[in-house]
């Protein structure tokens, strides 16, 4: 069944990068829930962190207080691994997405190949679903993909928009790509979302793909926080995907 389109567009706040300055320096300055609180009343709709295996930005403490002192839903980015499905299970956060993760990788580097890996995915997606966490998966927009996305049992994507994001002369190839996928997950009846290099230049041609429920966006936006504050910068990125769905509403 075919997905109702929304002019609603929530805007997810990834914490990470708080973290990683934090971490650069040792100590509790900047404290990423702080910037979780401030995001909150700026008008973010979520907050977004990524529990990696070598603990490089976000740790376990930050989880738990994200999830517990945060009004906001936590969307607990992990990878598919046994130490962090027991860390899901016991903190139950809002949502679950499940990206790829190498060590080496400064931040995620494509999408999750969840066709190639189905037959390990699936339990993992049942057993969070059962314990009542929203499962996504961040996947490049690409039919095969998003179909096993649904195979998987998963009720939500997030369209990996990295490649548009980092495009030039292909950009409006890539853009294309994203706009074709929206629209087969969500008549596959997934919820759509999106993220990965999104700032206040490339953002709106994302934000008017009617298909999309949520935009996930982080490391611009602590960057934009350093010089017009982060209040500043989660409201002009709010103001941004308002008016291009408005104009792709009009």
């Amino acid at each position: 069944m075919k997905q109702p389109h929304s002019n609603l567009l929530r805007l997810g706040i990834n914490v990470d990068h708080v973290a990683t300055l934090r971490n650069a320096r040792g100590g509790s300055h900047p404290d990423p829930v702080s910037a979780a609180h401030m995001a909150r009343l700026a008008g973010a709709d979520g907050v977004t962190a990524h529990l990696r295996e070598d603990r490089r930005h976000i740790r376990d403490d930050d989880i738990r207080r994200l999830k517990d002192e945060v009004a906001l839903p936590l969307n607990f980015e992990m990878a598919a691994t046994d130490e962090m499905r027991r860390i899901a299970l016991a903190l139950k956060p809002h949502a679950v997405c499940l990206v790829p993760e190498r060590r080496e990788e400064r931040t995620t580097e494509g999408g999750l190949d969840v066709a190639g890996q189905l037959a390990q995915l699936t339990p993992l997606v049942h057993e969070l679903v059962d314990a009542g966490i929203r499962v996504s998966m961040f996947v490049a927009a690409d039919p095969r993909q998003l179909e096993a996305s649904v195979a998987a049992g998963a009720p939500v994507v997030e369209l990996h928009t990295g490649s548009y994001a980092e495009a030039d002369e292909t950009q409006a190839v890539e853009l294309a790509r994203l706009i074709e996928g929206a629209r087969l997950a969500a008549s596959l009846g997934l919820e759509v979302h999106a993220g990965h290099g999104l700032n206040y230049d490339n953002v709106g041609a994302i934000a008017a793909i009617p298909q999309l429920r949520e935009l996930n966006i982080g490391h611009f936006l602590v960057g934009a926080a350093l010089f017009e504050g982060l209040d500043a910068s989660v409201r002009q990125m709010k103001a941004l995907m308002r008016a291009a769905r408005e104009q792709a509403a009009a």
